[in-house]
């Protein structure tokens, strides 16, 4: 058959593609670092300010702390330094309490005036203060658990403590990183998404149209083959000839995979069938074109029923079983458990092999296309498996691998669903 340019020019599409994926685990690692540095830093560089600006308030807090204590401890003073002193204490805009050494409130500055009665100033005597107590508790609590207080010595041996909030901007300046890194991480999300659904968007595109067009170049010479089986039966007159019926056998094989091909894009149709009798049709075909030394068994519920298009489920099995003779290295088993979970309503498939293993890591990853373990595997095989369990509304995964000893796939399918098909 001759190369198509067309078909070729998919094929060296895919390739790349799959080469990009080989590498792009490694990019995403980098990117998600560097992100993750750009996050420290700001973060760091946010704490220095923020350290920096709850000094500089906590020398404005003891200025005014002073300056208060000026005001009520020396009012003979003259007028013009007692208004430098006003005007000092007055520069300091954070919120902030001064208590006796009995933890009496004698002082406030920027508190929510509806909760006080008199305006924030006070008489040396300090006789006339009324307010709001539980509002006040509560304000002092909070800044006490905010800062250590001020301690301010008296000439008359007396200590009173000065307690203050973080301004707004400062508390403001706290959240900011948090909220701009939220934002951020946000959008990129959205990015993320909205780029990825595009570029698998494109990916299926190539799909389909390279499957699509693998299915029409296998049409002409399928059908060549099958004239040229009957024109040898005619000519030999070998009607019963064993190698010529499993040649048409092959034949017709072939044309089950162009039908596979042909179906990717679209809606294929699903019918209830016995899920053991299906298998056991498709494993009596194949285990006659493996080795010998393979064996394979099929146990289980032989009742069970689901929704099935045959073609696609074939394959499923197909690709499980060609990975399972793959493992196997010399001699081995292959086993396909068929259990009805009545409870849940589901049907269990398990495909399990004595081959040579999967490591952990990799349970999840060999789902992914491109990811291959062999030289010369383009990694399609489990990822299309995947994809069409999940046309069949089920699951499958790794149940079970060691190293050595061999791997279980489980397929999960629902017995009693209404069906919603997606395209394949």
């Amino acid at each position: 058959m001759a190369k198509n340019p067309y078909f070729a020019h998919y094929l060296d599409m895919n390739q790349n593609k799959l080469y990009q994926y080989n590498h792009k685990q490694r990019w995403k690692f980098f990117l998600f670092l560097f992100a993750a540095l750009i996050a420290a830093a700001s973060l760091f560089y946010t704490n220095y300010l923020v350290k920096s600006l709850s000094r500089s308030e906590r020398t404005k807090a003891e200025v005014w702390a002073m300056s208060t204590r000026s005001i009520m401890t020396m009012p003979d003073v003259d007028d013009q330094f007692i208004s430098y002193v006003y005007a000092v204490r007055d520069s300091l805009s954070i919120p902030a309490i001064i208590t006796d050494s009995e933890g009496n409130i004698i002082f406030w500055r920027d508190l929510d005036p509806n909760k006080t009665n008199i305006q924030e100033q006070i008489d040396s005597t300090g006789n006339n203060l009324e307010y709001d107590p539980v509002y006040f508790e509560k304000q002092l609590a909070s800044m006490k658990r905010n800062r250590a207080p001020i301690a301010l010595p008296l000439d008359t041996g007396e200590i009173w403590s000065v307690y203050y909030l973080d301004s707004l901007a400062l508390r403001q300046l706290r959240v900011f990183p948090y909220l701009q890194l939220s934002l951020i991480a946000i959008f990129l999300i959205i990015a993320y998404t909205v780029f990825n659904s595009i570029k698998k968007s494109e990916q299926n595109l190539v799909w389909v149209g390279m499957a699509k067009e693998a299915a029409h170049q296998l049409g002409t010479p399928i059908s060549s083959l099958m004239g040229w089986l009957e024109l040898v039966r005619i000519k030999f007159n070998a009607e019963d000839d064993s190698a010529l019926n499993e040649m048409e056998r092959d034949v017709k094989r072939l044309e089950v995979v162009a039908d596979r091909f042909s179906k990717i894009g679209s809606i294929p149709s699903l019918a209830s069938h016995l899920v053991h009798k299906v298998i056991h049709d498709f494993v009596e075909y194949f285990k006659v074109r493996t080795s010998e030394k393979i064996t394979f068994e099929i146990t289980g519920d032989k009742t069970v029923e689901a929704k099935l298009n045959i073609p696609l489920f074939d394959w499923i099995i197909e690709n499980l079983l060609k990975n399972a003779v793959n493992a196997i290295e010399s001699e081995g088993k292959i086993t396909v458990n068929i259990t009805d979970n009545i409870a849940k309503e589901e049907i269990f498939i398990d495909i399990s092999d004595t081959g040579k293993g999967i490591p952990k890591s990799n349970f999840d990853t060999i789902f992914q296309p491109g990811f291959t373990t062999r030289k010369r595997g383009w990694g399609l095989g489990l990822s299309l498996t995947k994809r069409m369990v999940d046309y069949h509304q089920g699951q499958i995964f790794v149940k079970e691998s060691e190293l050595g000893k061999g791997t279980t796939f489980r397929i999960i399918l629902k017995s009693n669903l209404r069906y919603e098909p997606t395209q394949v």
